[in-house]
């Protein structure tokens, strides 16, 4: 008999990475239009366990309306003689693989900000009542983890009886986060790798270490460790952090090696305190995301939770989307929000010194990790809303970054022709560029150092503007 015979849908491996349009959505759960969604994993003792027993508080999966989104409370509770807490966070991350093994569920993201749906053809098969999937997700910890020995499962969906459980779960995180700050990096000889997301981004693997958290903010340096010792042939395991190679940029050879290998080749270097050369790749499942702002020479970061357009003008999705999937593009880095509180945070890129923006939830949150002569000088959405608005505000607070720029040209008053032509000597370049993007026939072709040659050149004024400045 299958372990999973009474569900009504498939359970398998072959489902993760699934994912589920709004126009085949039957329900969802969580994500960018609920404030209140957590999963917690709480280590008992066993005679406090009701082994398999399944609780629903609110609405089942079939009382939601068609199309609707849904608060979400996901509480494991496992027992075990040899389950310790510090093991919490490991089995928590799993209730995010665990659960896309379920044919027609999505589940995306982890803790606080998890996002999961449920499409029509699932739903029309059976998979209307979160029984079935509590059963599911028992069967998988209990099978894979065989430390587990009791588990109980409580879905929330009462939009009041899930706030209380859901403050709870943020003060746990924190405290969980606390407790993991203070080792550094350059006092291990092994980092910790997990492979989870590769489902979702297949050239993506996630590299922690003690100043480092996974992008996702769930898996600290500890949990790693945790994790490997547990379930050794897992996605989390161990490696070898090997020479260091550049210890400002953070490349280490055994980071350079892991990720060669678990990508097939597709990245060959990772620099962990950069966003750019090689920055560390993400999947999707990120917190946040850092963004260069090239007309201030600054970083802005954004979180999930963020509803609004970010100062140059870009809603969160867009700028996810510049760094999603396993690539390495430059000025776009995933990141956790623990990560800002680390002084690896963009280490080789300036640190705090080179954040310009922030949205004020996450400037609140890490407020007592930026250097205490910044913390007023980092703008939020409350501060400037356009570029121009944040030159200024970043000039009116003396910002460290104003003393990088380069003054403006300052215009010169003479009479200048309307048009300058002027012949090229033979085989001299008038422009040489390390990368030059084409787009031509539905391809993106790059020029890398690329040398462009001309006979003659012609210089015209921009309307309203004359040759050598701004025009009055």
């Amino acid at each position: 008999m299958s372990m999973f015979e009474d569900i009504p849908v498939e359970v398998g491996v072959i489902y993760e990475g699934e994912r589920i349009r709004r126009k085949n959505m039957q329900v969802e759960l969580g994500g960018p239009k609920q404030e209140h969604k957590f999963e917690l994993a709480r280590v008992k003792k066993l005679e406090e366990i009701e082994d398999g027993k399944i609780t629903i508080l609110g609405p089942d999966i079939k009382d939601m309306s068609e199309g609707s989104s849904n608060p979400l409370g996901i509480i494991i509770e496992v027992a075990g003689e040899k389950l310790e807490p510090d093991l919490e966070g490991v089995i928590e991350r799993r209730i995010h693989e665990y659960t896309n093994f379920i044919e027609g569920v999505m589940h995306l993201n982890q803790r606080y900000d998890i996002w999961l749906r449920l499409d029509k053809k699932s739903f029309q098969k059976g998979l209307n009542s979160f029984v079935h999937v509590g059963k599911v997700l028992q069967r998988l910890f209990k099978s894979e983890l065989s430390i587990v020995e009791k588990i109980q499962t409580t879905f929330i969906t009462d939009p009041e009886k899930i706030k209380d459980p859901w403050k709870e779960s943020l003060e746990i995180y924190e405290a969980r986060d606390a407790k993991a700050r203070g080792l550094k990096d350059e006092e291990v000889d092994k980092f910790y790798c997990c492979s989870l997301c590769q489902s979702f981004a297949p050239t993506h693997v996630c590299i922690i270490t003690p100043q480092r958290y996974s992008n996702c903010g769930s898996i600290s340096w500890f949990d790693g460790r945790a994790s490997a010792r547990v379930d050794p042939k897992g996605p989390v395991f161990e490696i070898d952090k090997g020479e260091v190679i550049d210890a400002e940029k953070g490349e280490f050879a055994g980071v350079n090696e892991t990720a060669k290998q678990k990508s097939l080749g597709e990245v060959t270097k990772v620099w962990l305190y950069t966003s750019f050369g090689y920055p560390h790749t993400s999947c999707g499942c990120f917190e946040g995301a850092a963004f260069y702002i090239p007309e201030v020479d600054g970083f802005g970061v954004v979180h999930r939770g963020f509803k609004d357009v970010t100062v140059n003008g870009l809603p969160f999705s867009t700028i996810a989307d510049s760094t999603a999937g396993g690539r390495q593009v430059d000025g776009f880095h995933g990141i956790s929000i623990e990560y800002m509180r680390s002084p690896k945070f963009l280490k080789a890129d300036g640190g705090w010194n080179r954040v310009v923006w922030l949205p004020a939830s996450v400037k609140e949150r890490v407020a007592d990790f930026i250097p205490k002569d910044l913390v007023d000088k980092v703008a939020t959405e409350n501060d400037v809303k356009t570029i121009d608005e944040l030159k200024t505000f970043l000039k009116d607070r003396s910002h460290p970054i104003v003393e990088t720029w380069k003054e403006e040209p300052v215009a010169i008053e003479q009479a200048v022709p309307t048009e300058v032509e002027g012949e090229i000597p033979a085989e001299m370049p008038i422009a040489t560029v390390p990368q030059l993007p084409i787009t031509m026939g539905g391809y993106k072709i790059i020029l890398k150092d690329a040398k462009i040659y001309a006979k003659k050149v012609i210089i015209r004024p921009m309307k309203g503007e004359k040759l050598g400045g701004k025009g009055k």
